[in-house]
């Protein structure tokens, strides 16, 4: 087997194409490292593009949808967290992952609420549900599930929990995330979903699980996160799929 070593390899001019090899053969990448902003097909159709830092655009649609990271946000000893940008018709679908989310008050909720396009105030009508299971970290029998109607809306404009009672100590965190879909449609209303784990101030471990609807049918474009009063610490990431 021969070696040839160079630096660069280019094509005869600048509307030729390289080949590597002939129809049939197999080609070996030493290491599998290709590396490329832009991958086509032979036709010229782009299978996938990269911003160069691991962000993919425009992924071919035969791939199905990739989840994409749009924005972070930290909260340090912060009274709200709001992603007043980046949620428009690109994606179907977008997910909040909360990390971490530790209260500065004990016995709070987390909560959040939405803007439509053009609006203010985080105080868009929404029916919702509030079904949670707990166990106590040392209480036998000390465990349960059920429907909490003290937290759930009915046509409410109030921030709708996604915990309740929540702890403040540093092993009382809440993790998990949210789920919105089809915000800019000016269709539908707008179906949402969440799941939290986290823990309630008297020691037991919760499961949130909080669903239900954002009734306009107006583009959503902005959402918010708070506690009930106080502070918290934590992340919360937003991605856009499909």
């Amino acid at each position: 087997m021969t070696t040839l070593k160079v630096n660069a390899i280019e094509p005869e001019g600048a509307t030729t194409n390289l080949v590597i090899g002939e129809s049939g053969q197999n080609t070996v990448i030493s290491n599998n490292d290709i590396r490329a902003n832009v991958l086509q097909d032979a036709g010229g159709n782009a299978v996938f593009t990269s911003n160069g830092s691991g962000v993919l655009s425009g992924v071919n649609s035969a791939f199905g949808s990739a989840m994409v990271l749009l924005s972070t946000q930290t909260a340090s000893n912060s009274a709200s967290i709001s992603f007043t940008s980046g949620i428009d018709s690109t994606y179907k679908e977008y997910i909040f992952k909360f990390i971490d989310i530790n209260a500065a008050t004990d016995n709070i909720d987390f909560s959040f609420q939405v803007n439509v396009a053009g609006g203010s105030g985080f105080n868009e009508t929404m029916t919702t549900s509030f079904f949670r299971t707990f166990i106590h970290e040392g209480v036998t029998y000390g465990a349960g599930m059920g429907y909490q109607d003290t937290f759930d809306q009915a046509q409410g404009t109030a921030y709708q929990f996604l915990t309740y009672d929540q702890g403040n100590a540093a092993d009382e965190c809440a993790a998990g995330e949210l789920h919105l879909f089809n915000p800019s449609s000016t269709t539908y209303a707008k179906n949402f979903y969440s799941r939290i784990s986290y823990a309630h101030y008297s020691d037991h471990m919760h499961e949130a699980y909080v669903a239900g609807y954002i009734n306009t049918t107006s583009a959503i474009d902005e959402i918010s996160f708070k506690m009930a009063s106080g502070n918290f610490d934590g992340i919360i990431k937003m991605y856009g799929l499909g």
